[in-house]
C-alpha cells in the first residue's frame, strides 16, 4: 500500500520555499511531513499533506514544477531500534531504499520511503505483516 507524495522542484534562492508554503496555506492544505534535499541550484521539497491531489493541481496551475508520486509509509513503534528492524526486513529481502524520512504521528513513528521495486516491496510488506499507513 502506498500514499501520495508531492516532489516539488524549487530554485535554491531566498523566498521560493515561502511562496510554495504560502500557496498551500491559503488553500487550507495541511502539511503532515516534509523534507528538503538540495543542491547548489535547486531543491526537491518532498511533502506529505492532507490533500495531495488538490495541492498538486494548485501548484501546477501556478507554474511550479512538481510530481505526484507513490511512496511507502509504514508505522513503527516509537522506541529505539524499531525503524532499524523494519529497514532490516526490507534490506534482507534485497530491497534498496532510494530515500527515506521519518516523523511521529499520534504517538507512532512513520517511515516514508521510495524503492526501485514497488511490487517486491509490497510483497515483503504483506508477507512480514508490516503496518502500512493508509491515510494520514
Amino acid at each position: 500500500m502506498t500514499i501520495k507524495q508531492l516532489s516539488i522542484f524549487i530554485e535554491n534562492k531566498s523566498g521560493t520555499l515561502i511562496k510554495v508554503l504560502d500557496m498551500l496555506s491559503k488553500a487550507g492544505i495541511q502539511i503532515i511531513a516534509s523534507t528538503v534535499a538540495d543542491t547548489q541550484e535547486y531543491g526537491i521539497y518532498r511533502v506529505i499533506c492532507d490533500n495531495p491531489a488538490k495541492a498538486y493541481l494548485l501548484l501546477k496551475e501556478e507554474g511550479i514544477n512538481l510530481q505526484l508520486t507513490d511512496v511507502f509509509a509504514l508505522y513503527v513503534d516509537d522506541k529505539p531500534g524499531a525503524a532499524a528492524e523494519t529497514l532490516k526486513t526490507l534490506s534482507n529481502a534485497g530491497i534498496a531504499i532510494s530515500y527515506i524520512y521519518t516523523f511521529l504521528l499520534k504517538g507512532q513513528g512513520v517511515l516514508v520511503f521510495r524503492t526501485s521495486d514497488m511490487e517486491k516491496t509490497n510483497e515483503v510488506i504483506s508477507i512480514n505483516k508490516l503496518k502500512s499507513v493508509v491515510t494520514l
